[in-house]
């Protein structure tokens, strides 16, 4: 069985040689500084943030970046919000997007609804997850609710399990689909109405609780906030719908 290295920083500056790394699979790790140099990389995929990507000397960032916004137009809508209503605009485009996405996974059978397509989070946990999202820098940091948190969000893997048991949430619970919409449905409808209410000073308001226990103690607008809340919501909804397609096929 190969090896498993977690929270681990042996590697930090490491130099492989002559190695075999066939098959290896890196997950929410820092590659910072990585340099591959006269190797095969053949079959690769990529994701997550990708900035100053150099490939046999081309930088590929912008290209990826445009291609992105071919096939998912709400990254450019996101990038470009400014006043209150580019806000309720792109909340709008996402709950459309995301009713389009949720109708699909209904016309799966329960199983698949809950079913991991190359180990990443099934469409229930990745409904899940925005749940956590949404909790922690809707909730906690506009509204400044002191226990934010339902037990069925999802914190993203890197987040401490003692933590995450902490606030109340139930990580390795195994709700029903009918249970997380619920939940969704009501995050999504408190979104829509502190989106509703935006305006201009609103949005330069300063937030000072965090979104969670072990975030950087500092001070984020309004307006920040909901745009990590919404650029969860694009993200995640990009891979959703690469795996619904997969689910689907089968």
């Amino acid at each position: 069985m190969a090896a498993e290295h977690e929270h681990t920083t042996a590697f930090r500056g490491a130099r492989f040689t002559d190695s075999d790394l066939g098959g290896v699979r890196i997950r929410s790790c820092d590659l910072t500084g990585l340099r591959v140099v006269d190797s095969w990389l053949v079959d690769v995929n990529i994701s997550g943030m990708v900035r100053n990507l150099v490939v046999n000397d081309v930088d590929v960032t912008a290209y990826v970046e445009a291609e992105l916004e071919k096939r998912h137009p709400e990254r450019a809508q996101l990038r470009t919000m400014r006043t209150p209503d580019d806000f309720r605009a792109m909340w709008a485009t996402i709950e459309r997007l995301w009713a389009d996405a949720t109708a699909r996974a209904e016309q799966l059978p329960e199983a698949q609804r809950h079913e991991r397509v190359d180990d990443e989070w099934s469409f229930v946990e990745t409904v899940r997850h925005l749940v956590f999202a949404t909790d922690a820098w809707a909730f906690s940091t506009v509204l400044d609710e002191p226990e934010p948190f339902h037990r069925l969000g999802l914190t993203h893997t890197s987040y401490p399990a003692a933590d995450a048991a902490a606030l109340g949430i139930e990580l390795d619970a195994r709700p029903t689909w009918a249970e997380v919409l619920e939940v969704r449905a009501d995050r999504v409808a408190r979104v829509r109405r502190i989106a509703d209410g935006l305006t201009e000073e609103e949005l330069e308001r300063l937030c000072s609780r965090p979104p969670a226990p072990g975030y950087p103690d500092e001070e984020r607008t309004v307006a920040r906030c909901l745009g990590v809340v919404m650029q969860e919501e694009c993200e995640h909804l990009r891979y959703a719908l690469r795996d619904l397609a997969v689910l689907e096929a089968r």
